[in-house]
């Protein structure tokens, strides 16, 4: 057989075609000649001329007609230089030409499956060594690139469909991959992003139902570790004299450049700068968690938000719940509470609630009480009466508890107790007002043993963070709910060996997930259906201890079926529809927590001391 000259063809296709397969058999018997020519043209990365792209193009086809003669031993160049070729590098009638050969290698021999799912994947992104890395990273802000990047993922994502139908099993096998191909938390931003993209696009495709299930826990796995590498502790400091509903933007004091010394207030901008500036992982893990809402929307809106869910459910409770620093990731959940309250959101506290109550592990159990607590307390979507619902079995189970133990105060060995007493009095710092507003929830509140449980010889208002249970004493005082001893105020203003124990710096049970999100992109989707403790401040602010009425409290929070936050004086709807940093911005304002009582100020000052370290998703604002 003569060998054709590459570099000037001078054959037609069909000659070439027998060519290729003559070259195929003969690289077997050791005659590489036209066989290194062929993958001379395939494997060349230089920038191609016309007549180039020409003979690449007419190599490929010839190559897919001849795909029967490949031997995976003796063509090893060969399919290294195929698998090697990114279609980001080509024009359309390469990637054409390349995608079918690849639909061919799968369907002919099944140790080729997975060569070609991988390359497939692999393209989801653009090619991410330096240099060809910062050029595409430009060229994605262009128009052009734009395209590009269209064209290069609808035929990655049409040819895995296409590899579907002929390989049934091919599904199953692209799971792995994709998870094994996921980028680490390093990678440049936009190529992570463009990654989740997909695997998004995946889930929702026509193979979500054999592949969605293993995409959406590796995300979520994904979103913890870029979680965890946020390191609030070199942005906070420790504060020795504030409570946790005092904690204000001046914890941040002393922060930022540019703020005066005595300043007792870091500006909302220097907040940012300070946590934003140059903090790639927050900025990934933001843009992440956006990408994320918006499928989530989508799923809602396609009606299958319940199936995704219980998926995002099974991997919160083996990701999220046992995160030590989980600051923002859990509020996917939230997010996808808010746009189904009714089946998502008391699917989630159910689940909780279950945990706390039936579950094996301490830590977990009061992990999940934290969450419940914090849940119930901030999403302004959950019903009064679920409110209560809910808080009534965590209640029970304190009640019971304390019926079966005897002993005195002790918040190692009854720590789940204490995280259940805890996670009471939060809840009911955020909805007294509201559920006393409601006969019926009020007469269901009064029945619920709590000044039993606060009375038992276990002390809980002497283990709980103190300021918690000064916050607390305070509503009961002024709401006059409860019929406590006059001893009671004094158990939770001073912060005695005990609460230092269960609380403490760096504590686990100082943990409510759901404190105001610090990222930008996300608050957007968060805000509307978020509860601040300015917003509930403000229904007692001016009571002045005189209490209000219950048709006064009734009209402010919108009665039992929801929670209608009265304007904070601000003048801003909280369904207004604004710019991203403004909407931060506000977020940012409503961290600004509890009243100062001017008959309690003395008091705090002289005995709360509390330990405040803290993170701002894991502020005292949490438990």
């Amino acid at each position: 057989m003569g060998v054709p000259d590459m570099d000037e063809p001078s054959f037609t296709d069909s000659e070439l075609d027998n060519h290729v397969k003559n070259a195929l058999r003969a690289a077997i018997q050791g005659d590489n000649g036209f066989y290194n020519q062929l993958v001379a043209v395939i494997h060349h990365k230089e920038r191609l001329v016309a007549e180039e792209v020409a003979l690449l193009v007419t190599c490929l086809k010839a190559v897919t007609g001849a795909v029967s003669c490949i031997n995976i031993v003796h063509h090893g160049t060969l399919l290294a230089a195929i698998f090697g070729m990114s279609l980001w590098n080509y024009g359309t009638d390469v990637m054409d030409a390349l995608v079918e050969l690849l639909v061919s290698l799968a369907s002919s021999n099944g140790e080729y499956v997975d060569l070609c799912l991988e390359m497939l994947v692999v393209n989801f992104m653009p090619p991410s060594a330096p240099p060809a890395a910062s050029y595409f990273v430009e060229l994605l802000k262009q128009p052009r690139g734009l395209a590009k990047k269209t064209q290069v993922l609808d035929r990655v994502h049409s040819t895995l469909k296409d590899i579907a139908n002929v390989v049934p099993l091919s599904p199953l096998r692209l799971e792995k991959i994709v998870r094994d191909r996921m980028p680490n938390i390093y990678t440049k931003e936009a190529f992570i992003v463009m990654y989740v993209e997909n695997m998004l696009r995946l889930e929702g495709g026509a193979m979500g139902e054999l592949v969605g299930s293993t995409i959406l826990v590796s995300l979520v796995d994904r979103l913890i570790e870029l979680d965890v590498e946020i390191a609030w502790d070199e942005i906070l400091q420790d504060d020795f004299h504030k409570g946790m509903f005092d904690m204000e933007l001046e914890d941040f004091e002393g922060h930022a450049d540019h703020i005066e010394p005595d300043s007792n207030e870091l500006t909302r901008e220097a907040l940012i700068q300070r946590f934003f500036c140059g903090n790639l992982v927050a900025e990934k893990l933001d843009s992440l968690m956006v990408l994320t809402f918006e499928h989530i929307k989508s799923c809602s809106e396609s009606g299958r938000l319940v199936q995704v869910f219980e998926i995002l459910l099974q991997s919160f409770q083996k990701t999220i719940l046992t995160a030590y620093k989980a600051k923002f990731t859990q509020f996917v959940m939230f997010y996808a509470c808010s746009l189904d309250p009714e089946n998502c959101g008391k699917m989630f506290a159910n689940v909780l609630v279950n945990i706390f109550v039936s579950g094996l592990n301490p830590e977990w159990r009061m992990s999940a009480v934290a969450y419940l607590a914090s849940y119930l307390a901030r999403a302004k979507f959950v019903p009064i009466s679920f409110v209560a619902a809910m808080l009534d079995s965590v209640v029970n189970w304190c009640f019971l508890y304390c019926k079966n133990v005897d002993g005195d105060i002790n918040p190692k060995s009854h720590k789940v107790f204490y995280a259940g007493c805890q996670a009471t009095m939060y809840v009911l710092c955020f909805r007294m007002r509201q559920m006393i507003a409601v006969p019926r929830l009020k007469s269901q509140l009064l029945l619920m043993r709590i000044e039993d449980i606060l009375g038992h010889p276990l002390k809980p208002l002497q283990v709980c963070l103190p300021s918690i249970v000064e916050e607390f004493l305070r509503l009961v005082k002024v709401n006059r709910v409860f019929s406590l001893p006059q001893s009671f105020p004094d158990y939770g203003l001073l912060e005695s060996e005990h609460s230092r124990a269960f609380g403490g710096m760096e504590r686990f049970d100082m943990f409510f997930p759901f404190d105001p999100c610090l990222l930008r992109k996300c608050d957007r989707y968060i805000r509307p259906n978020y509860v601040y403790w300015s917003m509930v401040r403000s229904t007692y602010d001016e009571d002045d201890g005189e209490g209000t009425s219950d048709e006064d409290v009734a009209e402010a929070y919108g009665g039992e079926n929801g929670m209608s936050i009265p304007d904070d004086g601000s003048g801003r709807s909280y369904d207004e529809d604004n710019s991203d940093a403004d909407e931060f911005d506000y977020s940012l304002d409503k961290m600004s927590i509890t009243p100062r009582d001017s008959r309690f100020e003395s008091r705090i000052h002289r005995f709360v001391q509390m330990p405040s370290k803290i993170r701002p998703s894991t502020s005292p604002e949490s438990l």
